[in-house]
């Protein structure tokens, strides 16, 4: 999959799972939805119900900025699969430009997001390298 491909496959996702790690590398991954704008893909902590709004995920972005982030397609046909995975280094937005674009890119792509903006923060992950696989 060339590059181009694997953008657009990655734009084209819903959801995708962000992992990040603490300053001890314990792995940690959860469900997120997002926008990629170039190779900056953003997320913000939304409305959805939550423990807490201490999130393990910011706290391990603020000890430890190396993420991933994966999308993939599943079906039973196994020739059909393939992921795309997006490494980068992410930073917790301040209120701002940042976080307002951020905001307004996120609204674009989900529906709820304009119906309910997301309290935030918003993250901001610099894409540095891009990798996929394809059954095909």
């Amino acid at each position: 999959m060339n590059e181009p491909e694997m953008r657009e496959r990655f734009a084209a996702a819903r959801l995708a799972h962000l992992a990040t790690a603490d300053s001890d590398g314990m792995p940690h991954v959860v469900p997120v939805v997002f926008a990629l704008d170039g190779d900056t893909i953003y997320f913000a902590v939304d409305q959805k119900p939550k423990r807490t709004r201490d999130l393990k995920r910011l706290r391990n972005i603020g000890m430890n900025p190396s993420v991933a982030v994966l999308v993939d397609h599943y079906e039973e046909d196994w020739n059909a699969l393939w992921w795309v995975r997006a490494d980068g280094s992410a930073r917790v937005l301040d209120p701002g430009p940042d976080t307002e674009r951020a905001m307004q890119l996120l609204a674009g792509r989900h529906s709820q997001y304009r119906m309910q903006p997301p309290p935030g923060p918003a993250v901001a992950i610099a894409v540095h390298r891009w990798s996929a696989w394809s059954a095909r």
